[in-house]
């Protein structure tokens, strides 16, 4: 199938891909090309997959990954040129100096400068979390060997877009910290040495064929056998899912049996049905924690100049503006939505005239409460801060 087109002018936009073939992102650093050699040597010509390595470079000198990697597969090795289509059966090298994401089934580049933001310094993670986006269940993301924790959320991205992620067992890498990061995270399906990840990629081609039918096309056993699921779930943990997006439920259903190992939808309900710790992983999947810091800057904009105005004016003297986030996820919304207000009060006080706020935030699933509650957060998932924002509201821990 033809990829999308798309021109710089709107690069800011990430657009999903209309290509139905996997998309392997590998993101690497120290110690990254012997794990690269290695996993690519088993990969045959026609795995029907495109590979893209995302490693951390020097921005002074030229890559010579491709001329490296083409001594140890048959697949066609290319370096990534400013705009390049992502084409099944082949490898793609990001140039050095240079930050990619993946928008519609094309690469895009840009140039990495000393200015560049944040996010721009995590170019594991910038590429991960455009393949999320454009390719969703089509997408896997791959960690091997190197120091700090680039990639994490690049992974959370993939997982939560229903993808399969996968990290180089710490014990065969050169320098663990990048894989050990995203396992500790709680974001990786498989963990391999180099060697086997790619029998696993192979393996896994079953579930990424899967036609995505619509519910009248599902065969009478299947369509019994899902409904049968999320009647379980509802049991099990007082959540309906009959109303969410089937299409959705089946493809987290899908890839839960592949992890599992299992081909058949009934030997998958007879192993949930029995197995209380797959319950709880099937339903945090449905419930898709997909969130970030000031997720969709315009609105919050919108709320700061137009919507807070009206509410504070609108709240009575001595009464408190109460504000309920449904759905907080991990908290970053929440934190936005304190941050906003309390900048829009800022501006406000220097009249004499105070008003409280209280915020409240919800939502079903208890890890990511947890995690909200405690309001730790890595580098990587910061990157919509501004500085400003970051040294009024974050302290730094010890371990960065």
């Amino acid at each position: 199938m033809n990829s999308k087109k798309t021109s710089g002018e709107n690069r800011g936009t990430l657009v999903k891909s209309d290509n139905r073939f996997p998309v392997v992102g590998i993101g690497a650093s120290a110690g990254g090309l012997d794990a690269f050699k290695s996993l690519l040597k088993a990969i045959p010509t026609d795995s029907g997959m495109a590979y893209i390595l995302v490693q951390h470079l020097s921005p002074d000198h030229e890559s010579m990954l491709p001329e490296i990697l083409k001594k140890s597969t048959d697949i066609p090795v290319q370096i990534i040129s400013d705009e390049v289509d992502i084409e099944p059966d082949h490898i793609y090298v990001m140039p050095s100096n240079k930050t990619m994401v993946a928008k519609g089934g094309a690469l895009l580049l840009t140039p990495r400068t000393k200015s560049s933001k944040r996010e721009y310094r995590l170019p594991i993670d910038l590429f991960f979390k455009s393949l999320a986006e454009a390719y969703r269940e089509q997408a896997i993301g791959v960690i091997l060997s190197g120091t700090a924790s680039d990639g994490t959320m690049g992974l959370t991205a993939i997982n939560n877009s229903g993808g399969i992620t996968i990290a180089q067992d710490p014990d065969s890498a050169a320098y663990p910290a990048m894989p050990k990061s995203a396992i500790d995270a709680g974001v990786v399906h498989f963990t391999l040495s180099p060697d086997k990840i790619s029998a696993k990629l192979l393996k896994l081609t079953g579930f990424f064929s899967y036609p995505h039918k619509q519910s009248e096309e599902l065969s009478p056993d299947d369509e019994e056998t899902y409904t049968q699921i999320i009647s379980l779930l509802r049991d099990q943990k007082e959540t309906n899912f009959t109303y969410y997006k089937q299409s959705t439920i089946r493809r987290r259903i899908l890839r839960r049996m592949a992890i599992n190992k299992i081909e058949s939808t009934t030997d998958y309900f007879d192993y949930l049905e029995d197995n209380k710790n797959e319950q709880e992983l099937l339903y945090q999947d449905l419930l898709i924690p997909v969130t970030s810091f000031f997720r969709n800057p315009k609105s919050f904009d919108k709320l700061q100049k137009e919507f807070l105005p009206r509410i504070y004016e609108n709240k009575p003297e001595g009464k408190t503006i109460r504000v309920w986030v449904a759905g907080c996820s991990t908290g970053q919304e929440a934190y936005s939505m304190a941050i906003c207000f309390k900048e829009f009060l800022d501006e406000l006080y220097s009249t004499g005239v105070h008003k409280r706020v209280q915020l409240f935030a919800t939502d079903l699933s208890e890890p990511a409460i947890h995690t909200a509650r405690q309001g730790i957060y890595t580098e990587s998932e910061i990157t919509n801060l501004s500085e400003k924002q970051l040294t009024e509201h974050f302290t730094k821990v010890k371990d960065g």
